[in-house]
């Protein structure tokens, strides 16, 4: 298989195998078969049962784990089970073949021998081995093939991480490398970082070398695991599970055999001394303490307490995580540069612990960059896509003041303080103020700047992910006010609509934005993209200023508002250029109504969607249940209660969706609505979805004067339902009465079943039902509990 024609230049995968139903192989071929790529998982014949059992139980395991690498639970019937005894025949025409066995070299060359008779011509050929060589593995396999081969490794869990390093051996033809990349950027939805083939490449190999550094300096300082999570988590940009919360997820044993590996594959590295598990983790290890998935490793559950392994006592304690004050004020500092100098200024053995763990890290990074990457921005992107950090180990680095920093380094280098006497590189300190720059990042190995990769496949991300003082284009700004700014890029009369307030939630300034960006699209644009330059889409309505209005008893500014809410939902609906919603990350109430409201929308994979007011005490009144019942009876004209039935609990239990297919099956995305796998290129799409519908001559929906609803009927049929929720204590007598006036409202009200009413009949229930309720105690108090403590109120 050749590159394909496209101006992406994607391979053209219809089938793929993947080699391995262990943690990692099933979850690839469940994130593949989420991108519509027809997927055979592959393992060794079960020794009892059905041959292909191993592969079976995996497919079936994958229902159970969490977070879900199924986007949707009912794909997994569509993996493929296989074993290597009976199915090698089903190689014959898949386009893909990822092989991820356990980490032992001579298993692998021996699948290689045993596969690549059955491989078509123009198979491409990977392995997902996190760190082995991918040349030595080539070499398993016949000549002809060789080309076709490379390392593709996904970090875990496979759907969630962003990252994948690709790596090329000697011989992997450049097209094949090419094609490979625009599949798992667009296709699979992927970051892909070329890597060099050295081991564990560069996500594990700097990633690791930082917990082995933190591991060490721990103990030198003397510090509890629980107070290291503290200081290595969120309060430096990493994510919450820190350190050692890290390492029990991932598993103390494969902790320990990656270090292992770094030991046996880089006897000449000069960090060489620390690649070996420390004492205390080898000695969870013997107990059979392997972290999460035996129930303890550093932490375990006692009760309801999390509790900490503590060295000295032999023994588990309360953990205890915290920062000492000193440190606290100093993380708390917004300039970096200020910063460090105070961590490394200061004598609080927690403060010399976090400089020490960056003085190490910054050390080994720079010493390695040349033989690992090709650009500092290969690394950076390695460590934030794979590890989840927010800026990479170069970018903190310059951002602290790249030459300051440098000196202290070389500094404690000269006094013995740093864990490797190496030398720092000399281009560390030739004067420069970084690694990233106007010109592109810093190159070691070809000693200059490079430009971001001229991939055909990167123009679809009109606003990539930003590496340090990055800036892109931003349009230029047709109309704005304080919530909301319509702009444009370039000049193909498609209009951006984009929200200025926190967590891009709707206040009057956002809905009086809307309506006036609509009229102006009308008179002098094609279409209209709702797009935020950054997740969520939305967070929904402004509760802060809902409840001001409830608690001054201004009833009337306040049903106000929520007119103001279905007019801007219905100018969305009505407007006579095409509105397209640009979904990712939460599109919770308002968010979620006015996609549902527009003529089409794109939504990433990972779009978290929900009419969640139920929570906080309310009903969806921006248009949400009008349309719900609008699509019911479009649906079912005979009998809409039947499709209510499927979205009446999805509302009641203010559910939100786990992923974009998610929401489609609850009833928040119709079927005609996009999903696409690279949030990146979220934006590109949804202007091409809105230009085709502008281009294909698009006109509004009609306004509806005949909806056939449910009437009476259906709302006693839904409350009988919900007096056994109560009787069982699933849910309070608020919930029920919330529950009682969605179904009043999604039925139409108190009328015959089989009534029609018009559109702003439906609105106005909404309208009636939301402002009873909002003038409630109860619900005053659900929202006013969820303002401060971000969860519901159960009342």
């Amino acid at each position: 298989m050749t590159a394909a024609s496209s101006p992406t230049s994607a391979l053209r995968i219809r089938k793929a195998a993947v080699l391995g139903a262990g943690v990692m192989g099933a979850q690839i071929a469940a994130h593949l078969t989420n991108a519509g790529v027809e997927t055979v998982l592959f393992d060794l014949p079960a020794k009892d049962g059905p041959k292909s059992g191993i592969a079976l139980k995996a497919i079936a395991n994958l229902a159970k784990l969490s977070p879900a690498p199924l986007a949707d639970r009912n794909l997994a019937s569509a993996i493929i089970s296989a074993n290597y005894d009976d199915d090698l025949d089903h190689l014959k025409d898949v386009d893909l073949v990822i092989e991820a066995i356990a980490e032992r070299m001579d298993w692998k060359l021996d699948l290689y021998r045993k596969i690549a008779p059955h491989l078509s011509k123009t198979a491409i050929i990977a392995s997902n081995t996190s760190g082995l060589s991918i040349n030595t593995l080539a070499e398993a396999l016949p000549e002809e093939m060789r080309h076709r081969f490379s390392g593709v490794h996904f970090f875990n869990p496979p759907r969630y991480m962003h990252l994948v390093e690709l790596i090329p051996t000697r011989l992997t033809d450049r097209n094949v490398i090419d094609g490979l990349e625009a599949f798992l950027v667009t296709t699979v939805g992927k970051g892909v970082v070329i890597a060099r083939d050295t081991p564990n490449f560069i996500g594990n190999r700097i990633g690791v070398f930082s917990m082995l550094a933190t591991m060490h300096h721990t103990e030198q300082f003397g510090l509890g695991f629980d107070v290291v999570d503290a200081l290595t988590g969120p309060a430096v940009g990493r994510p919450k599970s820190a350190t050692y919360r890290t390492a029990d997820v991932v598993g103390l044993d494969t902790m320990a055999h990656v270090i292992k590996t770094m030991a046996d594959t880089l006897p000449d590295d000069p960090w060489h001394a620390y690649f070996k598990a420390p004492v205390w983790l080898a000695g969870l290890i013997e107990k059979g303490a392997l972290g999460q998935k035996t129930g303890a490793g550093f932490y375990r559950k006692a009760g309801k307490d999390i509790v900490v392994l503590d060295v000295a006592r032999q023994d588990y304690r309360v953990s205890e995580q915290k920062a000492s004050d000193e440190v606290a004020a100093i993380l708390a500092i917004k300039n970096p540069a200020e910063k460090f100098a105070k961590l490394r200024a200061s004598s609080d053995k927690q403060a010399q612990f976090l400089w020490a763990t960056f003085r190490d890290l910054f050390h080994y990074t720079a010493y390695h960059l040349a033989d690992i990457a090709d650009t500092a921005r290969d690394v950076d992107f390695a460590i934030r896509w794979g590890y989840g950090w927010k800026l990479g180990p170069f970018e903190t680095w310059q951002a602290a003041g790249w030459q300051q920093v440098a000196g202290w380094i070389a500094e404690d280098i000269a006094a013995g303080k740093a864990m490797s006497k190496a030398p720092l590189p000399a281009w560390v300190t030739d004067g420069r103020s970084g690694v990233h720059g106007k010109a592109g990042s810093y190159s070691a190995s070809a000693n200059t700047d490079k430009p971001r990769s001229q991939h055909p496949v990167y123009r679809r991300q009109l606003f990539p992910d930003p590496i340090l003082g990055e800036k892109f284009d931003t349009g230029s700004t047709v109309w704005e006010n304080d919530g909301i700014r319509l702009w444009m890029l370039g000049d193909d009369g498609i209009g951006i609509i984009s929200f200025k307030t926190k967590m891009h939630t709707v206040n009057d300034q956002v809905l009086d934005g809307i309506q006036h960006a609509i009229g102006i699209a009308e008179e002098k644009l094609k279409a209209v993209v709702i797009w935020q330059d950054s997740e969520p889409f939305s967070a929904g309505a402004d509760l802060k200023g809902a409840l001001g209005l409830l608690q001054a008893g201004r009833f009337d500014d306040f049903e106000k508002m929520v007119a103001n809410f279905q007019r801007t939902s219905m100018r969305i609906k009505h407007a006579l250029v095409p509105v397209v919603s640009a979904v990712r990350g939460l599109a919770l109430g308002g968010g979620c109504e006015f996609q549902m409201h527009s003529a089409r929308t794109v939504a990433a994979l990972e779009s978290y969607i929900g009419l969640v007011e139920a929570g906080v005490g309310l009903l969806p009144a921006g248009g949400g249940l009008h349309e719900l019942a609008v699509r019911a009876a479009k649906a079912n004209p005979a009998d809409p209660f039947e499709e209510l039935k499927k979205v009446f609990e999805t509302v009641a239990m203010a559910k939100v969706s786990a992923s974009a297919f998610e929401a489609k099956s609850l009833g928040l995305l119709r079927d005609s609505d996009v999903v696409v796998f690279n949030a990146y290129e979220l934006l590109y799409v949804a202007k091409q979805v809105a230009n085709a519908l502008a281009e294909s001559g698009y006109r509004p929906p009609l306004y509806q004067r005949a909806i056939p609803v449910a009437g009476d009927v259906g709302t006693a049929t839904f409350r009988a339902s919900l007096a056994n929720l109560q009787a069982g204590y699933f849910a309070s007598e608020h919930d029920v009465e919330i529950a009682r006036r969605i179904a009043d409202t999604l039925c139409g009200g108190v009328i015959e079943r089989g009534s029609a009413v018009d559109e702003e009949w439906l609105l106005a229930l909404e309208r009636k039902h939301f402002v009873e309720l909002a003038k409630t105690e109860k619900t005053q108090a659900r929202i006013a509990h969820t303002m401060t403590t971000g969860k519901p109120l159960r009342n």
